[in-house]
């Protein structure tokens, strides 16, 4: 038997996009599936859907809403999957896509990541993998193009987008802290891209297999803050600086400051002139510090790769 996958889906008030997502996954091909789903207190009724549609999952009910990172948290410990996936309730696989990210990892044994090609639409790409510029600022790879076969061939990416990733639990026990897979001081946004950082830095890559295919509309979309809720704004902006607290090396600094620097200022003049109250971010990381060092400990005293090797991800 081919090894169990266990699927974690965090709602709230998601009853809208939902019929499609729990379709979908009803009509995944592979054999093994656990179910687990963690509503964050959903004032409609995501859990009415989900328990109709899935009465034999696994629930987690909260009485308050623990974010993205904390759902997933308590859906991973419940977990007995040899695989991990986190499914956002808005993407609609494919029949085969978990067969297709389990098969790129037991072929890959040193990935502990997969990533899938995500699409907005038929033919438009959302995204096949994230990566990192200079500047420290997160891309999707292909965000928005026309899917021409451009990425067709398999290969290793920095990581994978949060909205539908394979995780190893292997992987994920070894990069634990604490007890968190997923750092819960994010809540929500950018902690994909911790955990991907993270996760290469103790050694694990990250497979990319155009095979797996999923549509996923993406609510957050790059260059339309606008469209955001504010309190989502507020954390997207004290966690990239968590990102850096946590994860950025020493040569890193040394190398691209000055790309880094400039970034942010423009962030910082950004913010003065049009959206002051993503400024709360400061008070918030401020909170948050001293356990962001705690964290930035562990990951440097486990580091496998070098920080000089590491950096010809960040182009």
């Amino acid at each position: 038997m081919p090894p169990p996958v266990s699927i974690g889906l965090v709602t709230w008030n998601s009853a809208p996009k939902l019929p499609t997502t729990l379709e979908a996954l009803a009509q995944q091909r592979y054999p093994q599936l656990e179910i687990v789903i963690v509503d964050n207190a959903s004032q409609d009724d995501s859990v009415t859907q989900a328990q109709a549609r899935f009465p034999q999952a696994r629930f987690i009910l909260n009485q308050d809403n623990r974010g993205f990172c904390g759902g997933h948290n308590q859906a991973i410990r419940v977990a007995r999957g040899a695989y991990y996936l986190p499914l956002n309730p808005d993407v609609t696989m494919q029949p085969d896509y978990v067969s297709a990210l389990v098969e790129a990892l037991e072929q890959h044994p040193a990935c502990g990541l997969a990533a899938g090609k995500l699409l907005q639409a038929p033919e438009v790409i959302d995204t096949t993998g994230l990566f990192i510029n200079r500047r420290r600022q997160q891309y999707l790879r292909g965000h928005g193009e026309s899917d021409q076969g451009q990425y067709d061939a398999p290969g290793e990416v920095f990581g994978v987008d949060g909205a539908a990733p394979l995780y190893r639990r292997a992987m994920l026990e070894a990069i634990q802290f604490e007890g968190e897979y997923f750092d819960e001081t994010f809540f929500a946004h950018k902690e994909d891209v911790d955990l991907a950082w993270r996760a290469r830095l103790l050694g694990w890559g990250c497979w990319y297999t155009p095979e797996a295919v999923a549509f996923h509309p993406r609510s957050f979309r790059p260059g339309q803050r606008g469209h955001i809720a504010p309190a989502v704004r507020v954390h997207a902006v004290k966690n990239r600086y968590l990102l850096l607290a946590k994860n950025e090396s020493r040569a890193g600094w040394q190398r691209d400051g000055a790309h880094i620097l400039f970034y942010d200022l423009q962030i910082l003049i950004y913010l003065m002139l049009f959206e002051r109250s993503s400024l709360q971010a400061w008070p918030l990381l401020r909170a948050v510090w001293a356990r962001a060092q705690r964290w930035r400990q562990m990951i440097w005293a486990q580091a496998r790769i070098s920080p000089n090797e590491f950096l010809t991800w960040f182009r």
